[in-house]
């Protein structure tokens, strides 16, 4: 630990600095995008249904200098979320601030050192405001981390750097799997369904919102709608609490964000992570649909992502604006052909392939993230010797 010292973020990097504190003027076609810090996740910059746009104009008026040596964090409502800019074209609203690191450091171990609890406390206790809590620049230039020789930033960094592409590299794979069901879906049931098959609606195919019991006051797996997806079917975290009241469901099932904006950025889920003959709850803004007529649970999965389905899901929202929500009666007259049993049993053969690769794919990423969050607190403090 001696070769270990103490620098001011202020003397690591070239610039510490935030975003535009006015409102750009947006454009619907503008080939650049206005990051504010919801934008960062999981080390990178995510680009969302609603992320707003601007035009080169407007680029050239607000954009700062970033780099490949650049760390992006949430500074304004959300904070301590942290990313990396790899020469996205966009300019950032005030709630986003940005390091450029001088060369003497390496980027990937600076950015776990942001990860790290100590230092996401750290972050708190200098934010300022009550409603909307602020990190004031000042207090992040003067703030204090631990380095030891740039050789050992790097050996530290690249052990949890290749624990995150292992799960990068699932993540992806996921995805993929994600869309062949989507598109296996919309050949067989939709583009070539078949003549004979009988019209009917969704709620031939799907039972929605089925009766699930939990004993109020017992402790169950509780999922919140922020930790639904817009990109992939699994949950990002879900955690044990006292049954109140809420939406129940259990593995199988599909929770569809039936509230706006949730469902038109598209929320959306599919339950696995439940133990045998378990029920998790969760928000009252879910709906909850379960396949019928034999169909793979995941059947409801993927026709709650089919883009005509939600389009149909928007038109049946009703309520005051900004807090609109699905109406499920008419959710449930959404037209579909009711399939014959043979295409049932090859969608069900090929799907469960899918769906279970995808399941142990996502049993890999907890044990790695597990492994990934062990390891970083004591890497990042010189407690694990490498």
């Amino acid at each position: 630990m001696s070769e270990w010292k103490e620098y001011k973020l202020g003397e690591i990097t070239t610039e510490i600095g935030d975003g535009i504190h006015g409102t750009p003027n947006y454009s619907e076609d503008g080939e650049f995008y206005f990051i504010n810090g919801n934008n960062i996740s999981n080390g990178k910059i995510m680009i969302k249904g609603d992320t707003k746009r601007v035009n080169r104009i407007e680029f050239e008026k607000y954009k700062k200098s970033l780099s490949n040596r650049t760390i992006l964090m949430s500074i304004n409502g959300t904070i301590g979320n942290v990313g990396f800019y790899n020469d996205e074209k966009c300019i950032l609203g005030k709630s986003a601030c940005y390091f450029n690191l001088k060369d003497n450091v390496d980027k990937n171990f600076v950015y776990y050192t942001f990860l790290t609890d100590d230092f996401q406390s750290h972050l708190l206790n200098i934010a300022t405001g009550t409603t909307i809590q602020n990190v004031p620049l000042k207090g992040l230039r003067e703030s204090i981390i631990l380095l030891p020789p740039l050789d050992k930033q790097i050996r530290i960094a690249s052990i949890l750097s290749s624990l995150d592409d292992k799960i990068d590299l699932l993540h992806r794979e996921n995805k993929t799997l994600e869309a062949m069901a989507e598109t296996l879906f919309r050949q067989w049931f939709i583009e070539e369904a078949k003549e004979d098959w009988e019209e009917g609606t969704i709620a031939d195919l799907a039972e929605f919102n089925p009766t699930r019991k939990l004993v109020k006051g017992s402790i169950a797996p509780f999922l919140e709608m922020s930790n639904l997806s817009t990109s992939t079917y699994a949950p990002t975290y879900w955690y044990d609490r006292a049954y109140n009241s809420g939406t129940k469901f259990e593995n199988g099932d599909t929770l569809l964000a039936r509230i706006t904006p949730c469902l038109e950025n598209g929320k959306t889920a599919y339950v696995d992570f439940l133990c045998d003959n378990q029920v998790g709850w969760g928000s009252t803004e879910f709906i909850v649909m379960h396949s019928k007529l034999g169909l793979h649970p995941f059947f409801t999965y993927v026709i709650a992502k089919y883009q005509d389905f939600r389009d149909f899901a928007e038109s049946c929202m009703s309520g005051s604006s900004g807090r609109q929500r699905v109406d499920v009666d008419n959710l449930r007259k959404y037209p579909m052909a009711i399939p014959d049993k043979v295409t049932v049993e090859l969608f069900n053969d090929r799907i469960e392939n899918m769906v279970s690769k995808m399941h142990n794919n996502n049993k890999q990423i907890q044990t790695i993230i597990q492994q990934r969050d062990s390891l970083l607190p004591k890497l990042m403090s010189g407690e694990v010797k490498i």
